[in-house]
């Protein structure tokens, strides 16, 4: 049984996750009552490749990389889950095992939901799974434009749908800025291109003056710019 601190750390996980939001604050508190909350060092495995996953996983603070292991063994980095987002809808709706791993890129805490409890608040919310549909239908039709993009080699769309999908921040001066939840060379996996490519597209961003950066930050200077680079407008 959860203790009161840890209903209130899931419920504060459930009250900013989307698939939630549908319910009223008894409601969440209901949903609340059956999380798990846990926590993940930096670089440790949530699941990897075939494994039984009888879970729902909800990222309440951190990030979690999803990734696939190609044939010649190197790593690509299909996406990164920031607070809100969720992983183990496809075996809870399928009993399918993963063909990815997902692995904490930094210290995260997750909301976790045995689908079992799950099952249980889909039938007393059903809500709840129409919002996982909606989530899961947002991402094929985020995998549709990045494989266009990739087909039609347009790095410089994909680099800012990338930056314009992080969560921004306001600055003093009224600027928008993005933290980079990965290392350069991991972006380049997760847009299809070459740290070379990224390093380059990103210059050429700043030279152009639409972005400035540091190591791990990227503020947007003239925001219609990156939008009118981004296959999303």
């Amino acid at each position: 049984m959860s203790t009161d601190a840890e209903t209130r750390e899931s419920d504060l996980c459930v009250s900013r996750v989307p698939l939630f939001q549908g319910l009223s604050y008894e409601e969440q508190l209901d949903v609340a009552g059956v999380a798990q909350p846990t926590k993940k060092s930096r670089s440790e495995s949530l699941y990897t490749t075939g494994s039984s996953i009888s879970q729902l996983m909800v990222v309440h603070t951190g990030y979690v990389k999803i990734s696939r292991t190609t044939a010649d063994g190197h790593e690509q980095i299909i996406r990164v889950l920031g607070p809100g987002d969720f992983i183990g809808e496809s075996a809870f709706l399928t009993g399918a095992r993963p063909d990815h791993s997902a692995t904490a890129l930094e210290p995260a805490e997750l909301c976790v939901f045995r689908h079992r409890d799950l099952g249980k608040l889909v039938a007393k919310h059903p809500s709840i799974a129409l919002r996982m549909l909606q989530g899961v239908s947002q991402r094929l039709q985020q995998a549709e434009n990045r494989l266009e993009a990739v087909i039609s080699g347009d790095v410089s769309s994909r680099l800012a749908d990338y930056l314009l999908d992080l969560p921004a921040q306001r600055a003093d001066d009224g600027n928008l800025i993005v933290r980079l939840p990965l290392a350069k060379k991991d972006i380049a996996s997760l847009l299809d291109t070459s740290p070379e490519s990224l390093s380059r597209q990103l210059r050429s961003l700043t030279e152009a003056g639409i972005i400035s950066q540091t190591p791990k930050m990227v503020t947007f200077l003239d925001l219609d710019r990156l939008l009118a680079l981004s296959k999303q407008n």
